[in-house]
């Protein structure tokens, strides 16, 4: 029988997974779009962040506990109901993860260039950040991954709760009269599916926590119980969540009203972004901004150089059921194909890189009812200790959360192609 309590010492062995997920989390979908939320609509889209947070939580929870509870990885049970379940999420993790790490590294190599390092360019400056992040989980693996996330979630929380009470005592910026645009017309429904989109992060990746357990099983020694999974899951996730929470705050108080717009361009708006910050907290404040800006990109470029291929290696590996004992060569073979293909992407497209990144963000929204049946699905599978399978709440939040999802992609379509 399971322990309901988990002992500490097989808890702090446990938790990792969790966290790996809100360093992915908090880069792409809080910097860009929980400030831009907040810097083009105030606090008006607060209560949106939670309810989409709210619809995704089980599917995210279904990626940790099915794993635990069954003993194999997410992926496995997608290939258990049908492979056509794997070749779905390959497509999505092929067309979206290039993109996605392409566009945070540039953001995170932008952010660096603000400390004076322009002895390259930006594009070249980001293939070199990306380069090192893949060396680093190649030669590091996971044990890297694991420590760069414990460093990166300390630092983090400190210097965006410096910088939150900071922006509370200076007030906002917005005057008076100041009329704020609405976010409920159907003009910035596009801008609502890529805030939801990345709001904490996109749905697959839950299948990358999963994979991470038998990462830190291998760490440690020990593999999670469930109750010990749901520790350092929702260790995790509340953790994404009250950063998305800060992020919007910051947007609302030192941008919304204050005149300025945002470039579409990664690097200006990088820029941009720090600039608009340190100018309303005190220009004393532009390197401690800039050092949690860069943080956070850097945590979510080097924790999707890992994910996107160790996602992509299972999903080759239940393909092809030959390649399994050979993930980790299949892992690093993923992992150069991602690196190279994001650096060709960044060598073309750099002044629309915000544009690839909402492409993205909208991209993995309206997957979202196709991966979040397909977690339920899984996780309600009769290989699921019965204990362990989705509850009434949790089965009435799965089957809301899934009906959101279609309503909302429903009303992007008719508002892009109707409207």
């Amino acid at each position: 029988m399971e322990q309901t309590t988990p002992s500490s010492g097989n808890l702090l062995k446990a938790i990792g997974p969790g966290l790996l997920v809100a360093c992915a989390a908090i880069g792409g979908s809080h910097l860009v779009w929980s400030t831009r939320a907040g810097a083009e609509y105030g606090w008006q889209l607060l209560g949106l962040l939670f309810l989409a947070n709210l619809f995704k939580y089980p599917f995210f929870l279904y990626g940790q506990k099915y794993t635990a509870a069954t003993g194999e990885s997410l992926l496995a049970g997608y290939e258990r109901k049908s492979i056509f379940c794997v070749y779905a999420f390959l497509g999505i993790n092929v067309l979206t993860g290039v993109i996605n790490i392409a566009g945070v590294s540039m953001l995170s190599a932008a952010l660096l260039a603000g400390f004076g390092v322009t002895f390259l360019t930006i594009p070249h400056l980001t293939i070199v950040i990306m380069i090192v992040g893949a060396l680093l989980i190649l030669l590091g693996h996971y044990r890297v991954l694991d420590s760069i996330a414990r460093l990166v979630i300390v630092t983090l929380t400190i210097s965006t709760l410096v910088a939150l009470i900071l922006a509370l005592r200076e007030g906002g910026v917005a005057p008076p009269d100041f009329e704020a645009p609405s976010p409920w017309t159907w003009a910035s429904f596009g801008f609502l599916i890529m805030f939801m989109g990345w709001m904490p992060a996109p749905i697959d990746l839950s299948a990358w926590s999963s994979l991470w357990m038998f990462s830190r099983e291998k760490q440690t020694g020990h593999f999670a119980s469930v109750r010990e999974t749901q520790i350092d899951f929702h260790l995790g996730y509340g953790m994404a969540v009250g950063m998305a929470v800060i992020f919007l705050a910051l947007g609302a108080l030192v941008m919304f009203g204050s005149g300025e717009t945002f470039s579409s361009s990664g690097i200006v708006f990088s820029q941009q972004l720090v600039e608009l910050y340190s100018k309303n907290i005190g220009d004393w404040s532009y390197y401690l901004i800039l050092s949690a800006a860069f943080i956070t990109m850097l945590s979510t470029s080097i924790t999707c150089v890992d994910g996107y291929p160790r996602a992509l290696a299972a999903c080759t590996s239940l393909i092809v059921p030959s390649l399994f004992p050979k993930f980790r060569l299949l892992h690093g073979i993923w992992i150069v194909v991602s690196v190279a293909a994001a650096s060709v992407i960044i060598l073309q497209f750099v002044s629309n890189l915000l544009q690839l990144l909402g492409f993205a963000a909208i991209i993995s929204f309206v997957t979202s009812p196709v991966l979040a049946g397909i977690n339920f699905w899984v996780m309600s599978g009769e290989n699921v200790p019965e204990e362990h399978r989705p509850g009434p709440v949790l089965k009435a939040l799965s089957w809301l959360g899934i009906a959101f999802f279609v309503v909302m992609t429903v009303g992007f379509v008719y508002s892009k192609f109707i409207a």
